[in-house]
């Protein structure tokens, strides 16, 4: 399973954190993006690889913003060669991967973590019941049709607050408005 995500948001987050004076690391999946100036890079392939990383790269920040589209099952039993052509069907048995979002808010302490959802139908309902479950301090509710373009429409629901009228405009507009909310929501807990 897999969708389309190109990377794009992850990016012109960490290209916005960027140019506010923070340091940022982007751990990222394979893409055709390119690299954000100023930027450190982690290159990862696999979902196991990215909460390694993730959980490696969080001890020592203050906030995550958790954009990627990581897969959520992968194989059971994967083989080290190809395997031959069959004349009858094959099944593939799948395991849920590690939500990696959801232990890192398990694990935030004072830090503050910021989740995305992608979700084509009750989109509030679920997004809501993400909050909640991965311990986000907000939530970015993202649609498919987003995926890929320079545009997107997005709605953010903050951890006891209400859903914020939908945000359209370039990901680098949307970006810079997701960077000033972590802002705040870090300055919150800063004494």
């Amino acid at each position: 399973f897999s969708n389309a995500s190109t990377g794009k948001m992850s990016r012109e987050l960490a290209r916005a954190a960027n140019e506010a004076g923070h340091r940022v690391t982007l751990i990222s999946g394979p893409t055709q993006m390119p690299d954000p100036p100023g930027v450190e890079m982690v290159r990862v392939t696999t979902a196991e690889e990215m909460l390694r990383e993730a959980e490696r790269i969080f001890a020592n920040c203050d906030a995550a913003i958790m954009a990627a589209a990581v897969c959520d099952h992968r194989p059971v039993r994967r083989s080290d060669h190809k395997q031959p052509k069959a004349d009858a069907d094959l099944t593939i048995q799948l395991e849920p991967t590690v939500d990696i979002c959801a232990r890192l808010g398990a694990t935030k302490g004072d830090r503050v973590v910021i989740g995305f959802a992608m979700e084509d139908h009750d989109h509030r309902v679920h997004a809501e019941r993400k909050l909640v479950k991965k311990h986000c301090d907000a939530i970015v509710l993202n649609g498919p049709d987003n995926v890929g373009g320079d545009e997107a429409v997005v709605e953010v629901l903050r951890s006891g607050g209400d859903w914020s009228k939908p945000m359209r405009g370039t990901k680098t507009r949307i970006a810079a408005t997701i960077i000033e909310l972590v802002e705040q929501l870090v300055a919150e807990r800063t004494p």
